[in-house]
């Protein structure tokens, strides 16, 4: 997508005020919108981190630290390693990694040769992989070794590589370390084209989709940098998986910073505090579900941490409720950055803690070259206040299309997201649920998340998901899973009762069934068809 003359003159502005661009220095300026065009978003600024600050700490992780310089040779070795195995441009490589320096290894390593990237998800199954696999033509496969079996149902023409070795000793097949080893380092020339990732959508309603991404321009990290406060040289650690929409951007950005990404290759929500203190990371990026865990570690375990150095606790990849927000306010002070977004757009909408602070629950404003607007069912702009209407987005990020070549619905370039929403009186906007999850009872429109987020507002309540099932007399009903919190005894009737002092008669569930968890995906998504 092109950006208009005014949108790129403010993320200009964004990117001088993060000291990303200097006008007294046009010839570095222009060389680095070069290696972004020539080489893509990760490995162009990897180049050019390792010629600003060759020795800073890129990337620390399970096994260490690399500096930008090591993880500029370190790719270097690999693509040459490739290219003498015969990989090329046409090649199309899945990256099956968690979070480590396999999956930046990796995906630097296919920007230099010039392939395609498809970033896979680490909780398919064997048959999700080899659908994914043959729908998107891959030839290569980066994988973890821990995900081995599920790569028996692939073709036996899909070369494989591990990316990371749990058991030594099972060793089958040729690692990226063993290429990078005993590759030659020496730069590469440029490829002859941008390579471009894919990234998948989540598929909680049905098969994954492939989203091409391609960035070509610097100025798109302005939309995510016009409302988070990184700066230059901090250090932030990635939680949200990195084969997510949130997880990879945020980590092109921290390169694109230049400062230091640390990773953990698992989940766990004391290392989590510990990577914190020990790097004194600055921000943190995570799925809600894992702030969640983090804050059921409770306050005692918390405040062996020290983790005053945070300013950014970002959010996104699914809801993040008012009550969970406030508690990690509670906990962490003003630090909830909260981002609504897609696989198909990048950003939309990020809430500062300002925003956060007058309206809890809300995704907040557009940053800078992105826009949102609210339609009604005939695609008339919807304005008033409070009044719900489909949302539509579009920024500098948006994708041209499935790899299927299916696309999403569009009015005056503005992209359906499948969501419903309003907008407050000072404009921040608020997710009230997915089109396809609205309830119809009696007559009346039920949007799950509303009733949901009441749920968790009770002392018993950990978490709750609502969905609608057939009824006789009212076409639907509304039926509510409960998670209760550790030690709790919660009457259905008392969680109606509550529900009922709160919001109208038919949004009361009338089922409610106490499970020990809820089924969501890896980057926290509620799976309500597994509920129905």
């Amino acid at each position: 997508m092109i950006m208009r003359p005014l949108s790129l003159l403010r993320s200009a502005h964004v990117l001088y005020r993060r000291k990303l661009i200097r006008p007294t220095r046009p010839y570095e300026m222009l060389r680095s919108l070069l290696l972004v065009r020539q080489l893509g978003p990760f490995a162009g600024a990897t180049r050019i981190a390792a010629r600003r600050d060759p020795d800073r700490l890129g990337l620390v992780d399970d096994l260490g630290a690399l500096t930008f310089h090591q993880l500029d040779l370190r790719s270097n070795a690999l693509a040459r390693a490739w290219l003498e195995d015969g990989l090329s441009s046409r090649d199309v490589i899945g990256v099956l990694c968690r979070n480590h320096r396999g999956f930046l290894d990796a995906m630097l390593a296919s920007a230099k040769i010039g392939a395609r990237a498809v970033l896979l998800n680490t909780g398919f199954a064997g048959r999700q992989l080899a659908d994914v696999a043959a729908r998107e033509r891959i030839t290569v496969l980066v994988h973890d070794q821990e995900f081995a079996p599920l790569t028996w149902s692939l073709s036996q023409r899909v070369s494989r590589y591990l990316s990371w070795i749990t058991v030594p000793a099972a060793v089958d097949a040729i690692s990226l370390e063993r290429l990078i080893i005993h590759g030659d380092d020496a730069p590469l020339p440029a490829p002859p084209a941008a390579s471009e990732m894919v990234l998948l959508t989540s598929g909680t309603s049905g098969t994954p989709k492939g989203a091409p991404r391609r960035v070509r321009s610097a100025f798109a990290s302005a939309e995510f940098l016009h409302r988070l406060p990184y700066r230059r040289n901090e250090a932030t650690l990635i939680a949200a998986p990195v084969f997510h929409g949130i997880g990879m951007s945020q980590f092109v950005m921290t390169l694109v910073l230049a400062s230091t990404t640390v990773l953990c290759r698992r989940f766990d929500p004391t290392a989590v505090l510990a990577g914190i203190q020990r790097h004194r990371c600055t921000g943190v990026v995570l799925v809600p579900t894992m702030l969640l865990r983090i804050l059921d570690l409770g306050e005692n375990m918390l405040s062996r941490y020290d983790t005053s150095s945070l300013r950014i606790i970002l959010t996104s990849g699914s809801a993040l409720s008012p009550e969970l927000g406030n508690r990690a306010v509670r906990a962490f002070g003003p630090v909830i950055y909260n981002l609504y977004g897609s696989t198909e757009v990048a950003v939309a909408t990020i809430a500062t803690p300002r925003d956060w602070r007058r309206a809890p629950g809300t995704v907040g404003k557009s940053p800078v070259g992105c826009r949102v607007r609210l339609l009604d069912p005939h695609g008339a702009p919807v304005t008033r206040p409070y009044e719900r209407g489909r949302v539509y987005v579009t920024s500098g990020l948006k994708f041209g299309g499935y790899t299927s070549g299916d696309t999403k619905e569009e009015i005056g370039g503005l992209m359906a997201t499948g969501d419903v929403g309003h907008l407050d009186k000072r404009g921040l906007l608020f997710i009230d649920g997915r089109a396809d999850d609205m309830i119809i009872s009696g007559g009346e429109n039920v949007y799950p998340g509303e009733v949901e987020n009441l749920l968790v507002e009770h002392p018993g309540v950990n978490d709750a998901a609502v969905v609608g099932v057939p009824d006789r007399d009212y076409g639907q009903r509304l039926k509510a899973y409960v998670v209760l919190e550790p030690g709790a005894m919660l009457h259905p009737d008392e969680l109606n009762a509550f529900v009922r002092q709160h919001l109208a008669r038919y949004k009361v569930p009338r089922d409610v069934v106490y499970v020990a968890e809820l089924p969501r995906n890896q980057t926290g998504k509620l799976l309500r068809r597994a509920l129905t």
